[in-house]
């Protein structure tokens, strides 16, 4: 199958090809999923795209992760890991998420992708209004970058992919919350399930769905 080069309206649509199409060296992408989440780690991926990585992506009609079907974005997610110059996955623990607070915790589990990539980028295109702390590199956030990015769009389905593996796993061991299905996020299942049971110990007891006590007498281990 040959593949079909993007139109030049194809390419606007994305700033590596306008604002940042004459810096030399290596871009990454840096993006997280899982930050609205009750239950897991807040996970984000710091994502390097070769130039001729560009168009094959758009032909493929990448997009926000949260736009994709969970089988497109398991078939992206391979793509674009085998296209990388490099690809990293940083997260924050749910203890660490109630100890810092979520934002912190965000920006840090995206420091920790960025300083995990073996090729150092010359700048960080960063997801949102926040910049990563104490990342001694350049960066430059993007609010809805995922929509604007090719590089941040990549990151973003990376880490969904991951995120989602690692919870569909934690499922089987905490299978009454539903995890498989909601991915951690407040369902009504989820939350009739957390008035239920209480929270298990990866559940994040800093969001107020999570402080309740449980109609159970037992304890989640």
């Amino acid at each position: 199958m040959v593949e079909t080069s993007p139109t030049p309206l194809e390419q606007s649509t994305w700033i590596e090809f306008s604002t940042f199409s004459g810096i030399p060296g290596l871009i990454a992408g840096v993006d997280e999923v899982g930050r609205g989440a009750l239950f897991g780690p807040v996970v984000a991926a710091a994502v390097i795209l070769p130039d001729h990585a560009l168009p094959i992506l758009i032909a493929a009609k990448i997009k926000d992760s949260k736009k994709l079907s969970s089988s497109r974005r398991t078939q992206l997610a391979q793509q674009i890991c085998e296209l990388a110059i490099d690809w990293k996955i940083g997260f924050a623990s749910t203890a660490e998420i109630d100890k810092i607070n979520i934002l912190q915790a965000t920006l840090l589990a995206m420091r920790r992708a960025v300083l995990k990539l073996k090729q150092q980028p010359t700048l960080c295109l960063v997801d949102g209004n926040q910049s990563i702390k104490d990342l001694q590199l350049p960066q430059q956030t993007i609010v809805k970058g995922d929509e604007r990015s090719l590089a941040i769009a990549s990151a973003s389905i990376v880490a969904k992919v991951w995120r989602d593996d690692l919870i569909i796993r934690l499922a089987l061991k905490y299978p009454m919350y539903n995890l498989e299905c909601n991915k951690g996020y407040g369902s009504q299942r989820h939350k009739l399930a957390l008035q239920q049971y209480g929270p298990s110990p990866l559940h994040r007891q800093s969001f107020r769905p999570c402080q309740i006590k449980s109609l159970s007498t037992s304890l989640i281990k």
